[in-house]
């Protein structure tokens, strides 16, 4: 719904798109087509949870200037999404048993396609790395656990995508039998789904989930997305075994290096809300209570010592964002636990100077820093040498992790893979930086989260 506001219109630029079961399309960007070139191949995974986005609709995604600056092959993908690529209806029938995942074997479809075409665009097929935000990063976390894509990508990145949503077998089943139910529909009926509209399937959906799942209380809480009802993919046992980086990472990608990380601020910021820095304290403690009742001054006061000079709204804007900041520490410490491929944490920090700060580092923040496309895109950024010269940074990083599984390189001081003793966290802004345990005493205040 962001296009429908003004200042998220200005911001994020989204291009126009058509909602259909025709989208199977992906983009690719090369510096040339030589076959022997064997440059890393970056495949991008659009965010908009498991329900919308695409693979072009904003311009951060253009992947020229990162091809061109890491002479590597950048491609953008787009594959079924919500009801279409989520609707497990495998309680009816042997031909819908793997019908709540076949969005995410679209994905898989278009690895094998970048393993068995990437070489005509001067790719190689042993050095493929697949990078993805918000829901983009939970589905390269739903990759990294499924057998059928084991072999298809050899490095990874989650940027503020670690609380990815899964189904369990019976969430699926719940919200289907609401969804036909709503149509008029039951297992004897199941087969005129396929005679209906598209688009009075998806207002089904739509009002299945509105009327079941739990109102957000003026803030997007990732602590109540993950019990509401949502097309997502399903642990069935076969496509997707287990839930990965529930409770371990997948031995499937084991030998996968990885970059995990979020922005600052994500969801709770002053876009679309110009009075947000004239916050009080007692509105803050207000907020704070009706989230974490009982625990309001040691949350405060935890979090005030990470940072002193914070305005109450800034104060808000971390103890909000505190759960997807350790939803990515978590994800880091399980793959650190399995003793192979690391794991490397960073947190971008980076205020925006756009309408004057008040966005700060937002949701999708990072992104154009990720992709060279500071410039391009200023009104996410606020372009100027500054941005440029840390989205350098931040790109190579990224461009490196491709190369060699590594993502350190000159133009950075060094980025110790994650470590539970020191939770080593790279701080992408003005001066970045290495923290040590930068925000876990405030993060232990929260509970469990």
């Amino acid at each position: 719904m962001g296009r429908f506001n003004d200042e998220e219109s200005f911001i994020f630029q989204w291009n126009d798109s058509v909602e259909a079961e025709d989208c199977l399309r992906l983009n690719v960007w090369t510096p040339g087509p030589d076959q022997t070139a064997k440059r890393p191949v970056m495949v991008w995974l659009h965010g908009g949870a498991f329900s919308a986005g695409s693979g072009h609709d904003l311009p951060a995604f253009g992947g020229e200037n990162l091809s061109r600056r890491g002479d590597v092959v950048v491609v953008t993908l787009n594959h079924r999404l919500n009801l279409l690529g989520y609707l497990d209806l495998s309680a009816h029938g042997d031909k819908y048993a793997a019908s709540g995942n076949v969005g995410m074997l679209d994905i898989v479809a278009a690895l094998k396609w970048v393993r068995d075409n990437i070489e005509n665009f001067g790719g190689d097929p042993g050095r493929v790395m697949i990078f993805g935000q918000s829901g983009g990063g939970a589905k390269v976390s739903t990759l990294m656990g499924m057998p059928a894509a084991k072999g298809l990508f050899h490095s990874a990145a989650v940027m503020s995508g670690s609380f990815g949503m899964v189904n369990t077998t019976a969430n699926s089943h719940r919200l289907t039998d609401l969804f036909l139910k709503e149509l008029g529909l039951d297992a004897a009926s199941v087969e005129q789904l396929h005679t209906l509209p598209y688009d009075t399937m998806q207002r089904a959906g739509d009002a299945v989930m509105q009327r079941e799942n739990a109102p957000f209380d003026g803030y997007v809480d990732i602590r109540k997305i993950r019990n509401n009802l949502s097309f997502a993919p399903v642990v069935d046992g076969k496509v997707l075994p287990a839930w990965p980086f529930k409770e371990s990472a997948p031995e499937t990608s084991a030998d996968v290096p990885m970059i995990i990380g979020t922005t600052q601020n994500e969801f709770v910021t002053g876009i679309n809300n110009p009075e947000a820095m004239s916050m009080t304290e007692s509105a803050l403690r207000e907020r704070v209570e009706r989230a974490y009742p009982g625990r309001t001054e040691a949350i405060i006061a935890a979090f005030r010592e990470t940072a002193p000079q914070a305005k109450p709204f800034e104060l808000w804007s971390r103890i909000a964002t505190a759960p997807i900041r350790a939803a990515a520490i978590r994800q880091a410490k399980v793959k650190a636990d399995l003793k192979q491929a690391p794991a490397y944490l960073y947190e971008f920090t980076w205020q925006t100077p756009i309408l004057e700060g008040r966005p700060m580092a937002f949701h999708c923040a990072d992104i154009p820093f990720a992709f060279f496309n500071t410039d391009r895109c200023d009104t996410m950024s606020g372009g100027g040498a500054d941005a440029r010269a840390l989205s350098a940074t931040i790109a190579d990083a990224f461009i490196h992790l491709a190369r060699t599984g590594d993502p350190n390189h000159a133009g950075l001081v060094d980025w110790p893979a994650y470590m539970p003793a020191t939770s080593p966290t790279m701080i992408f802004d003005q001066d970045v930086r290495v923290s040590l345990n930068g925000d876990e005493d405030a993060l232990e205040t929260l509970g469990d989260l």
